[in-house]
């Protein structure tokens, strides 16, 4: 079966046809504080994707939703009113994974250093990380949050949150060829027509309090399961990637005499 990026069908702009999260429900606002909304630049279109805050300087998506130019706004309940919680921030730096393969979606995770850091409140903060190797079992009940399609052709401009249970990894290889077990995650009961959908692409997967996965790929059609990508296999990679433009930018304002 052909996957779908689930960036593609978001290419239009808020208030054209964008989408989002099917099967759930408009989240309680600034229930999820650590969420970001995306706005990317590219050659040929601007389009949309989500994020989410792991740091006061970095934000977390999916490599597939890199662009030439990034804006993130974080604080949003609703996307097109300028709510007064909402802080914008352009994007320094966009660091996607080195191994990112964008025929497969393998490593489909990316790193962006804000330009200036956020001012942390009760609706603005960064939400924790798995240790490395931390593993999800089969039904466990994560949440998804997002601003893309309910349906195949509608959305809203309210952020969207739905709850999904993971699944065995052979739920995912029955439907993707390119899917990796040691990288990815599979998400969605196939017998509920609950799934993030286009738009929702770089969102996290957050299971008791931790995020787990960023949305990557799935079904044309939004059937579940869907896939994304398993935080806790790239820990060192996140850790030395913040830890190293850290220091390097420190270099680079207090220059050696």
């Amino acid at each position: 079966m052909q996957p779908l990026v689930l960036l593609l069908a978001f290419i239009l702009l808020p208030g054209a046809k964008a989408e989002k999260i099917i099967g759930g429900q408009e989240a309680r606002p600034h229930s999820h504080p650590y969420m970001a909304y995306l706005q990317i630049q590219t050659p040929d279109d601007l389009r949309s994707c989500g994020g989410f805050l792991v740091r006061e300087d970095f934000v977390m998506s999916a490599a597939h939703c890199l662009g030439s130019v990034i804006n993130v706004t974080l604080g949003a309940h609703n996307i097109q009113r300028p709510e007064r919680t909402q802080q914008r921030v352009s994007v320094r730096r966009a660091i996607p994974h080195p191994g990112y393969d964008p025929q497969t979606f393998l490593n489909d995770i990316m790193l962006l250093q804000l330009r200036n850091r956020i001012r942390r409140n009760r609706v603005v903060r960064p939400v924790a990380l798995p240790n490395a190797g931390e593993k999800l079992h089969p039904g466990t009940l994560c949440k998804v949050a997002g601003w893309g399609l309910v349906s195949l052709n509608r959305r809203t401009d309210k952020l969207q949150e739905v709850q999904l249970k993971v699944q065995s990894d052979r739920k995912c290889s029955r439907h993707f060829s390119s899917y990796r077990s040691q990288t990815e995650i599979c998400v969605g009961d196939p017998r509920q027509r609950k799934l993030a959908f286009k738009g929702d692409s770089g969102g996290p997967l957050v299971c008791n309090n931790k995020a787990q996965g960023i949305v990557s790929y799935g079904d044309s059609r939004g059937i579940p399961p869907g896939v994304f990508t398993r935080i806790a296999s790239y820990h060192s990679w996140i850790k030395r990637t913040m830890r190293r433009f850290k220091l390097q930018d420190q270099t680079e304002d207090f220059p050696t005499p």
